[in-house]
C-alpha cells in the first residue's frame, strides 16, 4: 500500500490537544508517522497538505464578490442620491430618476472593479511575502515556503529562523537545531491568536489619513457652498426642488470622498509592479516614505556585490602565497579539510551545495582539491560547536574520530591569530609571528580581499569550553576570498547622488576591503577613511553626529552599531533606509524609516521586521524602488490635482453664475455625468503615467512636506476659475446672441474642459508636446472614450431626452471644442513658466 493510501486509509494524525512538550522525542515521531534522519515523503507530504491545508494564518475574511458590491452602494453620498432618485419619480420626473440610478449603478460598478484589482494585488503580495524553511524531506535538505509545512515534516533550525516547543513565531537567536512540525497554520498558538484578530480592520496608511482629514474638510467648505447655491436660488425664484437637486448634485460630485480608496489602490498596484523589479513591499506606508529616503546604508556583501564567493588566494604563516588559479604550492589537504568541516553547508540532492555565500565557497575550494564534504562528515562527526557571532567574528567546530577531537576555527584574522600560538610555515609548524601574519592580512584587505584566518588544533578529548577550545590554535593559513562588484552597482550608486540621496556602506568585512570597494563603486574617494565598530563605542552621541554625516564606509561594524548609526542619522532629520539580513539586524531595520531584508540570504526575523525586502539582494533594486516610490507619489498628486481643479470648475461655476445674473447653468444630471466621464476611468488612468524622466535627479521629497504643496491648491485654484470662466462665458455669450443651445454648449464646455486638463496635467514640467501618447496610451484610450460618450449626450436622442440636450451643430461643436482647449494652453503656460523659472531638473519645493 502506497504512503498516500496508508494516509487516507490507516489512522489519522491527532487533531485533539496533545502535550507535545511533555512527549518524548520517539514518541513524538512515532505519533507524527516521522523520521528524523530521512523526514517525509513527497507522497505522505501531498497527502497531509490535502488534509491539513497550507501552513497560513486567516488573518481577515475576505468579503466575497457579492459583499463587496453591495458595499459600493452604503456609500452615505449614494444614499442620498437613490433619495433624490425616489423623489424624482414622485414629482413625475421618470427621466431624471433614471439617469440617477443609472450613474449610481456605473459609479458601484466602477468601485467595485478598482476595490476587486487592489484586493487581488494585495493578495498576490501576500503569497510572495512567505518565509522559507529548511527541511529534510525524502532524506535531502532543500528550502520550501513555510506556507508548505505539514506535520511531521522535519525542520532545520538556525539564528534568524521563525519556523519552530518553538512556536509559530518564535525566533532562534543563537546556534542550530532540529525540530519536529507537530501542528500547523490555524492550528498553532499563533493561529488561536489570529482567530481572534482576523475581524480587526486594517490601519490606514499616514497619506491615506492626511487624505482623509483633507478630504473631510473639503466637504465642509463644498458643503457650505451647496447651501449658499442653494439659498441664492430660491431668492431668485428657481423651483425649490431643482435646486435641492442641484445643490445635492453638485455635493455629491464635489466631495473627493473615494481619495483615500484611490490611494490606496494607486499603492497596492505600485506596490505589485515593484515586484516585478524584484522589491517585495510589505509594508504600503513604505511606498510613500521612499520619495524622502536621504540615506541608504547598505550592507556589502550580496547587495553591492555579486554574491559569488570564490576562494582567490591563499597565504601560509610566513608569507608563501599562491592563487587557486596556479598549481598549489604545498599540499592543501590539511587546510581544505579544515576549511570544509568548519562550516554549516549541507550537501543537498544532486551534489548541491546549500549554505552560506562564503561557506560554500570555502567548501567548492576544498573539493577542488580533493575533499569529500559528505565523507569528510561521515569520518569526523561534528561532537561540538561555538557558532559565529558578530560579537566573537570567529567560528569554532569539534569533531571525534576514535580517540582523537580536531578543532576547526575559521574567522576574522585578528580574533584567530589572537588564539594562535604557532603557525604553519612553507616547511613546518613554527611560533607564529602575530604582527607579521596581520599586517599580511591588511594588505590583502587593501586589495579587495575578503580574509579569513584558519586554524586548528588536535585534543585528546572534548574541550569543556568555547576558550579552552580557541586557544593554542595553529594558523594553517590566511584565505583571501573574492566577490565582485555588482555590475549595475556603480551606475547605481551615481543615480543615489544625482537623486541627492547619500549611499553610506555598512560592513563586517575588514576596513581596508571595505574600502577599496567602496571606492570602486564611487561610495568613497581615495581620501576617505572608515569608522570601524571599535572606534564607535568611544564616541559620544554628540560626536558621532558631527562626524555621521562625512563618513561613507562603516567596517566592522556589530548589529547594534547598525541601530545606533540609524537613530544618529534620524535625529539630524534624515531619512534613512537600513539593509540587513540577520537576525540581530532586525532592531534597525525596524527602526529604520525603511527597513530593507534580504529575499535570498537573510532570515526570517530580518524579512518581517523590514518594510521592503530584496528578492534579488541586489543594490540597484533599492534604487529602483526608490524611483518606482517617486512615480507612485508623483502620480497621486496628479490624481489629487486633476479632482481639485475639476471639482472646482464645477463649484464656480454654479456659485458665480447668480452673481453675474446668469440663469441656472448645469442641471443635477450634468454634474453627475461629469463626475462619473471625467473623475472615473480617465481619472484613475493617471496612476499608469510614467515618471518623470528628472524623477531621480531631484532632491527627496521632505516627509513633512503637504501632499498640497509645489503650488498644487494654487494650480487648483486658477484652473477651476479659467474653467468656470470658459463655461460662463460661453452661457454668456450665447445667451446674448439667443442662441437656445446655451446650456448644452456650457455642459459641453466644461466636460471638454475637464479633458483637456487632465490631458495637460501629465507631468508638472513637461510639454505634452514632449510627451506625447506613447507613454501613457490607456489615458488616450479612455479620453476618446469620454468625448465619445460625451458625444452620445449630444447626438443620441435617447439620451437628449435624459440629459436635457439638443443636438450641436459642427459650428457649435467646434466653438466648444476650441474654448475648452484653452485649458490645455493656459496649463502649458504655466509650464513653461516654471521651466523658465526654475532651469534645472527637478521640481520646486
Amino acid at each position: 500500500m502506497s504512503p498516500i493510501a496508508r494516509a487516507k486509509r490507516g489512522r489519522k494524525l491527532p487533531r485533539d490537544v496533545v502535550l507535545w512538550h511533555a512527549t518524548s522525542i520517539e514518541q513524538t515521531l512515532a505519533t507524527l508517522e516521522s523520521s528524523a534522519e530521512r523526514g517525509l515523503t513527497a507522497d505522505v507530504v501531498q497527502a497531509r497538505t490535502v488534509e491539513y491545508g497550507e501552513n497560513v494564518l486567516q488573518h481577515a475574511r475576505n468579503r466575497g464578490l457579492l459583499r463587496m458590491l453591495v458595499a459600493q452602494f452604503a456609500d452615505t453620498m449614494v444614499v442620498v442620491l437613490m433619495v433624490a432618485a425616489l423623489i424624482a419619480g414622485l414629482v413625475d420626473e421618470p427621466e431624471d430618476m433614471l439617469a440617477i440610478i443609472a450613474i449610481v449603478i456605473l459609479n458601484a460598478v466602477l468601485g467595485f472593479a478598482q476595490e476587486y484589482r487592489a484586493d487581488r494585488a494585495m493578495a498576490a503580495l501576500g503569497a510572495l511575502a512567505q518565509p522559507l524553511a529548511r527541511v529534510r524531506r525524502n532524506g535531502f535538505e532543500a528550502s520550501v515556503p513555510s506556507m508548505a509545512l505539514v506535520p511531521g515534516d522535519i525542520v532545520l533550525l538556525a539564528a534568524g529562523d521563525q519556523t519552530c516547543m518553538s512556536f509559530k513565531g518564535t525566533t532562534v537567536v543563537a546556534g542550530r537545531g532540529t525540530g519536529v512540525v507537530v501542528a500547523t497554520g490555524m492550528r498553532t498558538e499563533l493561529g488561536r491568536i489570529a482567530a481572534m484578530l482576523r475581524d480587526e480592520p486594517e490601519s490606514q496608511s499616514p497619506l491615506q489619513q492626511r487624505l482623509a482629514v483633507l478630504g473631510r474638510k473639503l466637504a465642509i467648505a463644498v458643503v457650505a457652498l451647496c447651501a449658499i447655491i442653494f439659498a441664492a436660488g430660491i431668492l431668485r425664484g428657481e423651483p425649490m426642488l431643482l435646486m435641492f437637486m442641484t445643490a445635492l448634485s453638485l455635493a455629491v460630485a464635489a466631495i473627493p470622498e473615494a481619495l483615500p480608496a484611490v490611494v490606496a489602490i494607486s499603492l497596492a498596484l505600485g506596490a505589485r509592479r515593484m515586484v516585478k523589479q524584484q522589491a517585495l513591499i510589505r509594508r504600503l506606508p513604505a511606498v510613500e516614505t521612499l520619495g524622502s529616503v536621504t540615506y541608504i546604508c547598505t550592507d556589502k556583501t550580496g547587495t553591492l556585490t555579486e554574491n559569488r564567493m570564490h576562494v582567490d588566494t591563499v597565504v601560509l604563516g610566513d608569507g608563501t602565497a599562491w592563487t587557486l588559479s596556479q598549481p598549489p604550492a604545498h599540499d592543501l589537504t590539511p587546510l581544505s579539510e579544515v576549511m570544509t568541516l568548519c562550516t554549516d553547508v549541507t550537501v543537498g540532492a544532486e551534489g548541491v551545495l546549500v549554505g552560506a555565500p562564503t561557506e560554500t565557497a570555502l567548501v567548492r575550494a576544498g573539493a577542488d582539491a580533493g575533499v569529500n564534504k559528505r565523507a569528510l562528515d561521515a569520518h569526523w562527526p561534528r561532537v561540538g560547536e561555538v557558532p559565529f557571532s558578530s560579537e566573537r567574528a570567529r567560528m569554532t567546530t569539534m569533531h571525534r574520530h576514535d580517540s582523537r577531537v580536531i578543532v576547526c576555527t575559521k574567522g576574522a584574522p585578528e580574533r584567530v591569530v589572537a588564539g594562535c600560538t604557532s603557525m604553519r610555515s612553507a616547511d613546518a609548524i613554527v611560533p607564529i609571528d602575530a604582527a607579521r601574519v596581520l599586517q599580511q592580512a591588511e594588505s590583502m584587505a587593501v586589495s579587495g580581499l575578503r580574509v579569513l584566518a584558519i586554524a586548528t588544533r588536535t585534543l585528546s578529548q572534548q574541550p569543556d569550553s568555547a576558550e579552552h577550545a580557541e586557544q593554542e590554535l595553529t594558523l594553517l593559513a590566511l584565505v583571501g576570498l573574492i566577490d565582485p562588484p555588482r555590475a549595475e552597482a556603480k551606475a547605481a550608486v551615481e543615480t543615489c547622488q544625482a537623486a541627492g540621496i547619500h549611499v553610506v556602506m555598512i560592513t563586517g568585512d575588514h576596513p581596508a576591503t571595505a574600502l577599496a570597494i567602496a571606492t570602486r563603486l564611487g561610495i568613497a574617494d581615495d581620501n576617505d577613511v572608515a569608522l570601524t565598530g571599535h572606534d564607535i563605542p568611544g564616541l559620544s552621541d554628540e560626536d558621532l553626529a558631527q562626524r555621521v554625516t562625512d563618513v561613507r564606509v562603516f567596517a566592522r561594524v556589530a548589529p547594534e552599531d547598525k541601530l545606533r548609526i540609524v537613530k544618529v542619522l534620524q535625529s539630524r532629520g534624515e531619512y534613512v533606509a537600513m539593509t540587513g539580513d540577520g537576525v540581530n539586524d532586525a532592531p534597525a531595520l525596524k527602526r529604520a524609516n525603511i527597513g530593507i531584508a534580504m529575499g535570498r540570504g537573510g532570515t526570517d526575523v530580518a524579512r518581517e521586521a523590514a518594510h521592503m525586502v530584496l528578492l534579488d539582494d541586489n543594490f540597484a533594486t533599492i534604487v529602483k524602488a526608490v524611483h518606482e516610490g517617486r512615480r507612485i507619489y508623483d502620480n497621486i498628486r496628479r490624481f489629487v490635482r486633476f479632482v481639485l481643479s475639476t471639482n472646482a470648475g464645477e463649484i464656480w461655476t454654479l456659485f458665480l453664475a447668480p452673481f453675474l445674473g446668469l440663469p441656472l447653468p448645469l442641471l443635477p444630471i450634468h454634474i453627475l455625468w461629469m463626475n462619473l466621464v471625467t473623475d472615473g476611468l480617465p481619472g484613475i488612468t493617471l496612476a499608469a503615467e510614467p515618471a518623470e524622466p528628472d524623477s531621480m535627479q531631484r532632491p527627496p521629497r521632505s516627509p513633512q512636506e503637504s501632499l498640497l504643496a509645489g503650488g498644487l491648491w494654487q494650480h487648483a485654484l486658477r484652473v477651476g476659475l479659467l474653467m468656470a470662466a470658459l463655461a460662463l462665458g460661453t452661457q454668456a455669450l450665447t445667451i446674448r446672441d439667443g442662441n437656445s443651445h446655451w446650456q448644452t454648449m456650457t455642459f459641453t464646455v466644461l466636460t471638454l474642459s475637464q479633458l483637456f486638463h487632465l490631458i495637460a496635467i501629465r507631468s508638472e514640467r513637461i510639454s505634452i508636446w514632449t510627451l506625447g501618447v506613447r507613454g501613457n496610451p490607456a489615458l488616450f484610450y479612455a479620453v476618446v472614450a469620454a468625448f465619445g460618450l460625451q458625444l452620445g449626450t449630444l447626438y443620441v436622442p435617447a439620451m437628449n431626452r435624459i440629459f436635457h440636450t439638443v443636438p450641436l451643430s459642427w459650428q457649435e461643436l467646434a466653438v466648444c471644442v476650441a474654448v475648452s482647449s484653452v485649458v490645455l494652453f493656459a496649463v502649458e503656460g504655466e509650464k513653461w513658466l516654471l521651466r523658465r523659472r526654475h532651469p534645472s531638473s527637478g521640481f520646486p519645493s
